[in-house]
């Protein structure tokens, strides 16, 4: 994970901003959005420390395992929650990339820049990299918003302002920690983080 230290450092910011907010949706009223939210949090904040650039520290080699088995057990979680909500697989798949990279930067030899020594992408680093470069554009659709029809007719136009205020009354009515559409936006940060993290390798 050692690329450009002025982005390294950008990437760090991003990650660790994120994980802020995801501590903040952990205030949720909503026990599913509390615990999406905690993991989100932990892999925010595992990657801003994974990003570090090298010159300004670098972890011991202990270090690494450490990040590997945390994250193995927060997969097996994500795993678990499969079962019951097939949403959960991209937090599987977040998961166990970053067990992934905390077993290839344990097995770099000490000093190394990449962690497979440039001899080109390996096929699991190329999946993830297809992977999250999908998610990122699908994200990013995502948040792009709709055009909404407003009918010609007046009575029709009526309808349609009354349901909007209601939707706006209701939007209004939801916590700045719950809204969808920040939550989003924190997993297409989260991606493009991933993305950089992938490519560094």
């Amino acid at each position: 994970m050692h690329g450009p230290v002025s982005a390294a450092w950008l990437l760090v910011a991003l990650c660790a901003a994120t994980g802020a907010y995801c501590l903040l949706r952990m205030r949720s009223g909503v026990e599913e959005q509390r615990r999406a939210a905690g993991g989100e949090a932990l892999m925010g904040f595992g990657m801003a420390v994974m990003a570090v650039p090298a010159a300004a520290f670098s972890p011991p080699r202990w270090a690494w395992p450490v990040y590997a088995a945390v994250f193995g057990a927060a997969a097996l979680r994500a795993l678990w929650a499969v079962r019951g909500a097939p949403r959960h697989v991209h937090h599987l798949v977040g998961a166990s990339a970053m067990v992934y990279m905390a077993v290839a930067m344990a097995v770099a030899p000490p000093g190394a820049h990449h962690a497979h020594g440039g001899a080109g992408v390996p096929l699991l680093t190329g999946t993830l990299l297809v992977y999250f470069t999908g998610y990122v554009l699908l994200a990013g659709a995502r948040l792009v918003p709709a055009a909404v029809a407003v009918p010609a007719s007046g009575s029709g136009a009526r309808a349609e302002t009354g349901v909007g205020a209601g939707a706006e009354g209701r939007a209004g009515a939801v916590g700045w920690g719950d809204r969808p559409e920040l939550a989003r936006a924190c997993r297409l940060s989260m991606g493009i983080g991933m993305v950089a993290m992938l490519l560094a390798m």
